[in-house]
């Protein structure tokens, strides 16, 4: 939100691919919008949580706030934004291919994910996963690695991660 106020960006644009966590939910009532907004629920707490909900009225009212499906950016080139997809262990790696490639000039991704937390149903087509061996060696690509000391949350979730990780340890052994 600050390179955007700064003028660094015209525009920020929150991706997320629509998975479901485990479960179906079925056909959904409504419209297009109706049905994907329980997929994009989360992006839009989190910029609730920034700015208030008047300003964040005004940025998607002038279109400098943007919340899209993945499925929405093919054929689109972002230029002069700064472009977050969250949930990418939940991208296939055609998607991965897809989103990444939309990038225009003046423009930043920032993908994020958790491999831990994949919903897809072959994990191993994870696009976050493919990303790291295909993309290990271009130059301005960069990868960088969260670890439980990173939780923001509350401490519980913390205890909570830790508890999976010695859980997932002993089972592999």
């Amino acid at each position: 939100i600050q390179s955007l106020v700064s003028g660094k960006y015209e525009r920020i644009i929150l991706v997320r691919p629509a998975v479901d966590a485990g479960e179906s939910l079925g056909f959904l009532p409504g419209d297009f919008m109706e049905k994907i907004a329980p997929y994009l629920r989360p992006l839009y707490d989190s910029l609730i949580d920034m700015v208030s909900r008047d300003r964040l009225t005004k940025l998607y009212d002038t279109q400098m706030v943007e919340v899209a499906p993945l499925a929405f950016m093919r054929g689109r080139t972002l230029n002069d934004a700064f472009v977050i997809l969250d949930e990418a262990q939940n991208t296939t790696g055609v998607q991965m291919k897809m989103f990444l490639t939309r990038l225009g000039n003046g423009s930043q991704a920032v993908v994020t994910g958790d491999i831990t937390q994949i919903d897809l149903p072959n994990e191993k087509g994870s696009g976050l996963i493919r990303i790291q061996e295909i993309l290990k060696n271009v130059h301005s690509v960069k990868f960088v690695y969260l670890t439980r000391e990173d939780v923001v949350r509350r401490k519980l979730i913390q205890k909570i991660v830790e508890a999976y990780e010695r859980y997932s340890n002993e089972t592999k052994e």
